[in-house]
């Protein structure tokens, strides 16, 4: 319901439209506007205003349903066409285009105060307005100017055209009702344009067209003006040219682009132009934009624009502005915008510019919580609606509350609200929450400094040890032993190296002042260790490989959660010091200690894995072979880091680390295979009579088969196929079949062991497959079949007893499995099989022969880990014939088990050399961390070293 001054308002105006039409031969009855006129009306002068001044115009919209119809994409050129054809020939451009936004916006106000269009659907439609009306424009101008100076052309003679970026909230396509359109101009290259007739250079005759499309634009005419347009986001602000060639533009971001510029430039966006050419542009500035890696230091310069933020709003004249003002609409976009400059080059789906879908993702993504997704998304729906009825009561650019009583009222009634103080109770709820999440973001958690600003005294005596004060070396020792610290002179030391190394000495300003707050800090976290010298030894290797990315310097100073990580695991392993040494990217894992301790199982590493790879161009194989060395890294890391805190058993480590091996190769797989059948079509795959969908398998053997990964192990792989004679059915570059599966079996190890800048994935031995380094890469799953049945050695159906598919063709896994089961249960002579294994165990110990009589080689040496599995593997193969129990797993603690269960071994045995076997690969994994080799002090296991001796000595001796 209007109130009583609005609906007389409306009924004056009703009036009015009436008699305006009459005199224009239109009869106008209420009902035709579906009883949305006097709601209409009250809350808009602009929109009454003009109908009433053109009723012809309004009439149109009502006889072409457009008033009431959403528009497709395609519809604000198609109307603006029909314009275009039906007009006399006399309607200049500016003429044309002012008459044709003055209809659309008319209809998008309606439809907005009407409530029948939603926020998103007046934001489109203004946008998409804008876009046309510029297109059409910059059309026209540049056939003119093309006859007048000639057709600017590159160095190949092609003719060049203007590229048009939208900025702000046309390239986000969020524009509001009167808003500016923020423009920057720029054009392929610098040669001069010439025809044959008149000439002049490129940047001349982009420049002119540019200072015509703004006057054709923004001059105020009778009829108004199409769209304001503001060019001071272009380089060098108002100061720089108008238009600038793509070299120059992105010199100038190269050299001295800021990061408000960074800022500005997330919601770039062509809207006008060569498409193509301004599209590789925006993916050329990318870099710029959006760092490839977590950018943590952009904080400093965030936060320095969210102080200039809060310095804005504290004036009094923002008090009442929902945009600039307490809780306005600018800080749920600076909310968002900081996670995208941080983020945004690792997570490309975080480049996107609309806001509300960024609050989205980052809910998704859980960085930021459900309530604040909720919060910030309905106050931008609420304050983006306020901005709009604001500023179409007259379409003037505003975005204060009105002071004036009527104003008020009409534009709470215009939000629904049957009163104005409910409407700005609600709207200061709104700002509210809006402003208490905008407080949280940016805010230093550095534990250095108090509330007051002052540090305290340990920190203030750390900054003395660290910076080079001018104080005697005797004296930073006794601040040190005064601290806690023992051993001060070495502590010293290790600080004075890397105060010279070459890289530290070599950082900007701005990367030394972040070093030299920062490890006042890493100090303190090391007071009380049990050993400061070996943590700040390991802390000071990691600093000097990271600290020429000052980012990571940033993330460690930003975040105290991940400084107490970083100090914690750096000190409980250096293997992990070592791979955040090599791998700087890994720091980010320590800002979420629910990941970082809690290491995901197959089913989420298999999602997350997808949604990376998912964000990964196609056909960047380096890029894709980096991200996923990163998501491996990641994922190693989690599992150390919970292994050295003592909440991961041993089972589940490997368990863990085979799980990420596999997730890997099946992607890697994945990846492969796409591009082959891209380049040479699909294979023409058969086993029997059964048509085969891929045809091709990878089998784990080793360590990898029997699920037994630990943090250093290579893979034993196997490659098999299932192809037939003839070519691959691709339309451009067939090849034979056998030769198809050989290429991708050679693509699947590069992918695997390939060198980037995140390292490589695997270390790959292919030695076990058929003939060995001899044999084809590739085997065919019938030469496979044969080779195990007539040549294999007893140490290759060793091998096969831990061998199991790891990915591909389903049939062929399942083919695999039937020939392992057949070559693994045959009836073999039990001398011959003793003797056999016998002989190969001493040829490995005489090939790893320990040469230091006070130490035990826990893996290779008499008693040791191979010792256990040999003896597991003998037994399968003597046995397997009578019990087919022993072929269905891979793993020697299942195995034993069996063995018990089918009565070939004694319970106490078995039980015996599983846990031995489990404190044998227990010590070698925490011996890894450590990066150690697999040794300990000869007398560390010499019972179970006695014990398996015996019990091996039991089996190979009893026949």
């Amino acid at each position: 319901m209007l109130s009583e001054i609005l609906s007389k308002e409306a009924e004056r105006k009703w009036e009015e439209l009436y008699e305006s039409g009459k005199k224009a031969g239109i009869v106008f009855e209420e009902n035709d506007f579906k009883g949305s006129l006097r709601q209409v009306f009250a809350f808009s002068d602009y929109v009454s205003d003009n109908s009433t001044r053109y009723p012809l115009m309004l009439h149109d919209l009502l006889q072409s349903n457009d008033l009431f119809s959403i528009y497709d994409e395609n519809q604000y050129l198609s109307k603006l066409q029909d314009i275009i054809a039906n007009q006399d020939g006399h309607e200049s451009l500016e003429t044309l285009l002012r008459h044709f936004r003055r209809r659309e916006m008319v209809r998008i106000a309606w439809r907005d105060l009407a409530g029948w269009s939603g926020l998103l659907e007046t934001m489109n439609d203004l946008s998409c307005l804008a876009e046309v009306c510029l297109e059409h424009a910059l059309t026209v101008l540049y056939e003119q100017f093309c006859l007048e100076h000639g057709t600017p052309v590159d160095d190949h003679g092609k003719a060049q055209r203007l590229v048009v970026i939208g900025m702000g909230k046309l390239g986000a396509r969020e524009l509001n009702f009167s808003s500016d359109i923020d423009l920057i101009f720029a054009y392929p290259s610098s040669v001069s344009a010439d025809n044959g007739l008149k000439s002049t250079g490129n940047d001349t005759f982009f420049a002119k067209l540019c200072r015509k499309l703004i006057t054709v634009f923004s001059s105020s005419t009778p009829d108004g003006f199409v769209f304001r347009i503001d060019t001071n986001l272009r380089p060098y602000g108002e100061n720089g040219p108008l238009v600038m060639s793509f070299d120059g533009m992105e010199d100038y971001y190269l050299r001295q682009g800021r990061e408000w510029e960074r800022y500005a430039l997330i919601k770039a966006r062509i809207v006008a132009g060569d498409y193509e050419a301004g599209s590789q542009l925006l993916t050329n500035l990318k870099p710029f934009i959006f760092r490839r890696y977590l950018d943590y230091g952009v904080f400093d310069a965030l936060r320095e624009m969210k102080l200039k933020i809060s310095h804005e709003i504290s004036r009094k004249s923002m008090k009442d502005n929902i945009k600039l003002g307490i809780g306005g609409i600018r800080e749920i976009e600076f909310f968002g915008q900081i996670f995208q400059l941080t983020r945004g080059g690792i997570d490309p789906e975080l480049q996107d510019p609309s806001i509300l879908k960024i609050i989205y993702l980052l809910m998704k993504k859980k960085e930021i919580s459900a309530e604040i997704f909720n919060d910030l998304t309905e106050a931008y729906y609420f304050l983006r609606r306020v901005e709009n009825r604001l500023q179409e009561h007259s379409d003037r650019q505003t975005h204060q509350i009105p002071d004036n009583q009527t104003d008020c009222l009409r534009l709470s009634c215009s939000m629904g609200f049957s009163d104005t103080e409910t409407f700005l109770l609600e709207l200061s709820r709104q700002r509210n929450l809006v402003h208490k999440h905008f407080n949280t973001i940016l805010e230093n958690s550095n534990s250095a400094i108090s509330s007051e600003g002052c540090e305290s005294s340990i920190e203030s005596d750390l900054k003395t040890v660290w910076l080079d004060t001018g104080e005697i070396d005797k004296d930073k020792e006794s601040l040190l032993l005064k601290i806690g610290f023992s051993q001060p002179e070495a502590l010293l030391k290790l600080l004075e190296s890397l105060r010279n190394d070459s890289a530290t000495r070599s950082l900007s300003r701005e990367g030394r002042q972040r070093l030299d707050r920062l490890m006042p800090l890493l100090l303190k976290e090391i007071i009380y260790l049990d050993n400061p010298y070996i943590a700040l030894n390991r802390i000071i290797d990691i600093l000097k490989a990271i600290e020429r990315r000052t980012s990571y310097l940033a993330l460690l100073l930003e975040n105290s959660h991940a400084r107490v990580h970083f100090v914690r695991l750096a000190y409980a392993s250096p293997l992990i010091a070592t791979q955040l040494s090599k791998h700087p990217a890994l720091l980010d894992e320590l800002l979420d200690t629910r990941t970082l301790y809690s290491p995901p199982r197959k089913r989420e590493l298999e999602a997350e894995i997808e949604e990376k790879m998912r964000l990964v161009p196609s056909h960047e194989l380096e890029y894709q072979i980096e991200q996923l060395c990163i998501f491996k890294q990641v994922n190693v890391l989690r599992v150390a880091a919970a292994d050295v805190s003592g909440t991961l058993p041993l089972m589940r480590t490997s368990d863990h680390l085979t799980e990420i091996a596999e997730t890997v190769l099946a992607q890697v797989l994945e990846l492969c295979w796409n591009h082959m059948i891209a380049k040479h079509g699909k294979p023409f795959c058969k086993l029997g009579n059964v048509i085969c969908d891929r045809g091709f398998a990878v089998i784990g053997y080793g360590k990898l088969g029997g699920i037994e990964l630990g943090y250093s192990s290579d893979i034993d792989l196997v490659f098999l196929h299932a192809g037939v004679e003839g070519l691959t059915d691709g339309s451009k570059s067939p090849i034979d079949n056998s030769h198809f599966f050989s290429r991708l079996g050679q693509r699947v190890i590069h992918m695997l062991t390939a060198q980037t800048p995140a390292g490589s994935l695997y270390e790959v031995d292919m030695r076990l497959r058929p003939s060995g380094t001899s044999g084809v890469l590739v085997s065919h799953v019938d030469g496979f079949d044969q080779y195990q049945k007539e040549k294999a050695w007893t140490w290759e159906h060793q091998a096969l007893v831990r061998a199991r598919p790891i990915g591909g063709d389903s049939r062929v896994c399942e083919h695999f499995n039937t020939i392992r089961e057949k070559a693994l249960s045959m009836t073999r002579d039990p001398h011959i099989l003793c003797h056999e294994v016998a002989e190969m165990r001493e040829r490995l110990r005489k090939e790893h022969a320990n040469t230091h009589p006070d130490l035990f080689d826990i893996k290779q040496d008499s008693g040791g880990i191979v010792d256990i599995e040999f003896l597991v593997q003998y037994l399968t193969l003597l046995k397997s014939h009578e019990h087919p129990s022993l072929l269905k797993w891979t793993d020697n603690v299942r195995i034993l088990q069996t063995l018990v269960e089918t009565g070939i071994m004694n319970d106490y045995q078995a039980h015996f050399l599983k846990d031995t076997y489990l404190t044998y690969r227990a010590t070698v994994h925490k011996l890894s961390l450590q990066e150690k080799l697999a040794v300990v002090p000869e007398n560390r296991f010499r019972v179970q070293r006695a014990s398996v001796e015996k019990i091996w000595k039991h089996y190979m001796k009893q026949l």
